[in-house]
């Protein structure tokens, strides 16, 4: 079994003192030996790290002691090299950029879709839209069959495209994807706003629909930001994916 631990998770929490709790957060990640990236905002955290597995979960284990961040939801994943050069822990207006004053995941959430109920669903033949969030990069190394992208090359022209396109997912039942969750946060719920009112987000992402389901449904594998570059449906390199992805 491959020996390297790694971890995405995300929170949009209330942090009053980003800088603070960099100050904190950095000597612990250090201590342990841990590389990857830790955003922090005033709106929230969002982490990929990577490391021997004794030295994350301790991480974990201890960023769970604080109420803001108990019980994350944790995507695990396993390589036999870090997929990181070093340890970056960045300051940021948002953990995930979209750039849409006074939208608030956390007030106004999207309700969510759990990667079993939406293969079911999928399997029945339902008539749901799969609105792909991710930029064009990231859609060429695989997706959902027959998903809807609008092209957009980052995550911050979606809701520009989404302003244009919004009126064809009137009365349809539309579940929004991205790698692990966390543009959905934003994208779903903005999408509702623009009177779209049946929109879903798949909850975990196209990683946590692998790891719970399988390939059913999609075709090719899931471009992620790391060295590693794109990862198959058992959340493995992929044989395909060559090259770092920044």
């Amino acid at each position: 079994m491959p020996a390297i631990l790694n971890i995405a998770t995300y929170r949009f929490v209330a942090i009053h003192d980003p800088a603070a709790l960099k100050a904190t957060l950095l000597p612990r990640a250090q201590a342990l030996g841990l590389k990857g990236t830790i955003l922090l905002a005033p709106e929230g955290i969002n982490s990929f790290l990577a490391g021997a597995e004794t030295a994350v979960r301790s991480f974990l284990a201890w960023l769970d002691d604080d109420v803001r961040f108990a019980g994350l939801d944790i995507k695990e994943s396993w390589s036999d090299t870090v997929p990181f050069a070093r340890l970056k822990i960045k300051l940021k207006q948002e953990i995930v950029t979209f750039r849409q004053p006074g939208l608030n995941p956390v007030s106004n959430p999207a309700p969510v879709m759990t990667p079993i109920e939406l293969k079911r669903r999928l399997d029945a033949g339902e008539d749901i839209i799969l609105l792909d969030t991710r930029n064009d990069v990231e859609v060429a190394k695989g997706t959902f069959k027959n998903a809807l992208f609008w092209g957009n090359r980052n995550f911050t022209e979606f809701a520009d495209v989404a302003r244009l396109h919004a009126d064809e997912l009137r009365d349809k039942t539309v579940v929004s994807f991205c790698t692990g969750g966390i543009r959905c946060e934003k994208a779903a719920p903005f999408v509702r706003s623009l009177g779209a009112e049946n929109v879903f987000q798949l909850q975990g992402g196209i990683l946590r629909y692998f790891q719970e389901v399988g390939r059913d449904h999609y075709d090719g594998d899931c471009f992620v930001f790391d060295e590693r570059a794109a990862v198959d449906s058992a959340l493995s390199a992929s044989p395909s994916a060559s090259g770092f992805a920044p």
